[in-house]
């Protein structure tokens, strides 16, 4: 076990990832995961619905939207659950709540407060060694006796100080009961077997990402399943660390005088470099001397393909690949197909924490051509859009800034 003694100051960045998989053959997740930033802390959920599809998704939204609207209005996390507890309706024949859920409270104190009903129990990862917390127990009794179920609802309460380096893992029974009544695991996956994978994963790749680890679980857990789910498979990570920070640079400065300066601020940026636009490229080029060279690896007939520039991670086409980049975040992150120049620059979004954008507003002719498709909006509100979408959706912390 862990000595929980040492505590210190909580890092600037709590990164939240999640990733899951519906049941085979199914339109519709039954597990929903929520995550929020609300008054200085972060809110997050999972909810399993009972059963699959459609009608489990709905329950398990109610309960995860009830659970992160109780605790953004400063109800008290176990209050919340009471309350939970009884509104959710219960199965007549199998006696149990319609949904189970995951609840999480992070406070600007380096607090974490957690609330567990039905699902496996989460992990607390540090220094590759999982710690144990205290876990009270709360019975809940429904106040209509009639609808209560069978079974005695207990939840566990449990409020953890954090350390730097320090990630909570939670999942759903999807993933511990994978591969169930197979001849190499009749009862599932199981919890150890699965606080054994995370562990392996997390001592040889030391700085995983959160989205990367619940990537892994879910991806492992479906192979037990032959990659044919028998139950949704979702996993949520969140990661407790020292930031990491991309910078953005799409469009030319509205005065050619203020090119140096832009290439500057690119120069001396300590973090991965994105530039989105052939004429931004084409000015820092100039600025540092420095050749590209345009990628024929990863063609795409819809997005234009991506770029290799000395002291830059990616270099790419900018409306038509920003209008993508937009499309797939608010799809949720996860692009189908192969990889293309759009793709990539998600996946450096998503792996950053603090992400700035140094937005050129000199107007390119081509994108004011009528003839042009509509979707070519005006950079600047595309990239408004990007930023929405990255601090609300995913929880990133943005800064725009105009040359």
């Amino acid at each position: 076990m862990a000595d929980m003694s040492e505590i210190v100051e909580l890092p600037a960045f709590i990164e939240v990832g999640h990733f899951g998989l519906k049941k085979h053959l199914q339109n519709a997740a039954g597990d929903i995961f929520f995550s929020q930033k609300n008054s200085g802390h972060v809110l997050v959920c999972l909810s399993d619905g009972l059963g699959s599809g459609i009608k489990a998704g709905i329950l398990a939204t109610l309960t995860a939207t009830m659970a992160t609207k109780f605790i953004s209005l400063n109800i008290p996390i176990r209050r919340a659950a009471e309350i939970i507890m009884n509104t959710l309706p219960v199965c007549k024949e199998r006696g149990i709540s319609y949904a189970t859920f995951t609840l999480v409270d992070i406070g600007p104190s380096a607090t974490l407060k957690v609330m567990e009903y039905d699902n496996p129990p989460y992990l607390l990862i540090r220094h590759q060694t999982i710690v144990e917390p205290d876990k009270e127990m709360r019975p809940i009794e429904r106040k209509n006796k009639k609808t209560a179920p069978v079974q005695e609802a207990r939840l566990y309460y449990s409020k953890t100080a954090v350390n730097p380096g320090d990630r909570l893992v939670f999942f759903s029974d999807g993933v511990t009961q994978a591969g169930m009544g197979s001849a190499d695991l009749p009862f599932g996956w199981g919890i150890q077997n699965t606080r054994d994978f995370i562990l392996n994963r997390v001592t040889v790749a030391p700085d995983i990402s959160a989205r990367a680890l619940a990537h892994a679980v879910v991806q492992e857990a479906a192979l037990r399943d032959s990659n044919k789910p028998k139950d949704d498979i979702s996993c949520a990570v969140v990661y407790f660390r020292h930031p990491r920070d991309t910078l953005v640079l799409s469009g030319p400065p509205l005065r050619p005088e203020s090119d140096k300066d832009f290439v500057r601020c690119f120069s001396l940026f300590n973090g991965a470099k994105i530039i989105a636009g052939g004429t931004t490229a084409n000015i820092i080029a100039r600025e540092l001397g420095k050749p590209i060279s345009v990628s024929l690896k990863d063609i795409d007939p819809h997005v234009p393909p991506f770029s290799r520039m000395e002291g830059a991670d990616l270099v790419t086409e900018g409306i038509i690949t920003m209008g993508v980049v937009s499309e797939i975040l608010e799809n949720g992150g996860e692009p189908s197909g192969k990889p293309n120049a759009a793709t990539k620059m998600v996946d450096l979004l998503l792996n950053s924490d603090r992400i700035s954008f140094m937005v050129g507003t000199k107007i390119n002719d081509a994108h004011q051509d009528p003839n042009m498709p509509v979707e070519l909006e005006i950079r600047r509100n595309i990239i408004k859009k990007i930023a929405l979408l990255l601090e609300e959706k995913y929880l990133k912390e943005v800064h725009i800034q105009y040359f």
